[in-house]
């Protein structure tokens, strides 16, 4: 399996950065540990929310193929480490993945490879982290291979930026490093950015990241506001974004869904010796970043007030939630996608179902779903379904869904995602 580059870890991130390096003419191998995935890879089955069936066809029409054997690693002159790092329990990232990547990648280093790691990490990750774990196959970074940092920017689903469109930030061990990562890179994207080094690569991750999730939650603080004083947001939103300096414009929903975590300082590791398995020197959190704290609060309530917003919404018609046959349309975390990960819908229908809701649900791209581990039954009907149902709550604005029809069947409708035209429903 000859190749010039590998991938490790096939998600949202490894499986497009696979497929723009396929595309590009250069022989790519995706390397994950577990044998099912690289079965389902190989036989064109995509996992949710990376690539289109036809996209992962013509790549492994191209050469690329998957694999759990991490002998291959050792052919390879560039290796990117894609590996997941979810939030755990105790809102740190869980840099497992990462670690058992790197293992697999030390026994079977060869010198002078260049070295990426593009998963979501708090600065020093790759200095005090991985650094170790992958010179304990024996060579050291810097010296015997290239290290280097460059945060993932894909947007899933966004046509109009692909990863070519995309400039790719590295920041590398040593400036041999940088240059490395930089001349890999340069065959995938029209720019690459420089970093001084990968702390400040990993920052910039943080940056945009949290730039994401902090507007987020201002504009969801301005949508409970906005209600209580009957002002449109929306409307607002539509005046405000006209300003050709000097404004972003961020619209509120249900919750805040995705992949990109908001990354707290609060809840970086202490790479020490003996922990983790890394050798790093130890260190202490950064200072808090106390509008990161706040907006993951802001954006944490929303699906508790979307709930109460639908019980008042009841209410007002003289229904009580409690037996209610409540519809929710969307549940993937981003329209015209079938990944769920971290969306809203899966607390909402849970808040829903306990206080006494029945649920039904329509997703084009979840033909099944399930809230406290039970079924929650899939409308075949989307038109009877919603004039069936007491409520329907759109939490996720799929294309297919023709809202202005929707809202002439629906008894009640609240948008959540300010998609329906001013007056045809109930709006965040």
């Amino acid at each position: 399996m000859p190749a010039d580059l590998a991938v490790l870890g096939l998600g949202h991130t490894g499986l497009p950065l696979a497929q723009a390096a396929t595309a590009a003419g250069i022989g790519t191998i995706g390397y994950d540990p577990d044998p099912a995935v690289v079965a389902d890879i190989n036989a064109g089955r995509v996992p949710p929310g990376t690539l289109a069936a036809a996209e992962l066809r013509r790549m492994l029409a191209g050469g690329f193929r998957a694999t759990s054997d991490p002998a291959v690693l050792g052919r390879v002159r560039t290796a990117v480490i894609c590996a997941p790092t979810p939030l755990g329990e105790d809102h740190a990232l869980d840099l497992t993945a990462i670690a058992a990547a790197a293992r697999a990648l030390a026994g079977h280093l060869r010198p002078h490879t260049t070295v990426v790691l593009e998963s979501a990490v708090h600065p020093g990750t790759t200095e005090e982290y991985l650094r170790p774990l992958i010179e304990a196959g024996g060579l050291r970074a810097g010296r015997d291979f290239h290290l280097a940092y460059s945060p993932g920017r894909l947007d899933p689903g966004n046509r109009d930026f692909p990863l070519s469109h995309i400039p790719k930030v590295v920041g590398g061990l040593t400036p041999a490093c940088t240059e490395a990562a930089a001349a890999f890179y340069s065959r995938l994207s029209e720019r690459v950015v420089r970093a001084r080094g990968p702390r400040e690569a990993e920052a910039v991750k943080l940056l945009e990241t949290n730039y994401r999730h902090v507007n987020i939650a201002f504009a969801n603080e301005m949508a409970v506001y906005c209600h209580d004083l009957g002002v449109d947001l929306w409307d607002v939103i539509r005046c405000a974004e006209t300003k050709p300096f000097g404004f972003q414009a961020f619209r509120p929903g249900p919750g805040v869904g995705g992949h990109a975590v908001p990354l707290d300082p609060n809840a970086a590791p202490h790479f020490a010796t003996g922990t983790g398995g890394g050798t790093g020197r130890p260190r202490t959190p950064g200072h808090p970043l106390r509008m990161v704290e706040l907006a993951q609060e802001v954006n944490g309530r929303m699906p508790r007030y979307v709930v109460q917003r639908a019980a008042a919404l009841l209410n007002e018609h003289g229904k009580s939630l409690r037996g209610a046959r409540v519809l929710l349309l969307g549940v993937t975390y981003k329209a015209d996608l079938a990944d769920q990960e971290g969306a809203p819908a899966r607390e909402i229908g849970t808040r829903l179902m306990e206080l006494g809701a029945q649920l039904c649900y329509h997703d084009p791209y979840v033909p099944q779903w399930r809230v406290l581990d039970h079924p929650v039954p899939r409308a075949d009907s989307l038109w009877e379904a919603a004039a069936d149902a007491d409520l329907t709550l759109l939490l996720q604005h799929h294309r297919t869904y023709d809202l202005q029809g929707l809202a002439v069947k629906a008894q009640l409708l609240l948008d959540t995602r300010g998609a329906t035209p001013a007056g045809a429903a109930a709006r965040l």
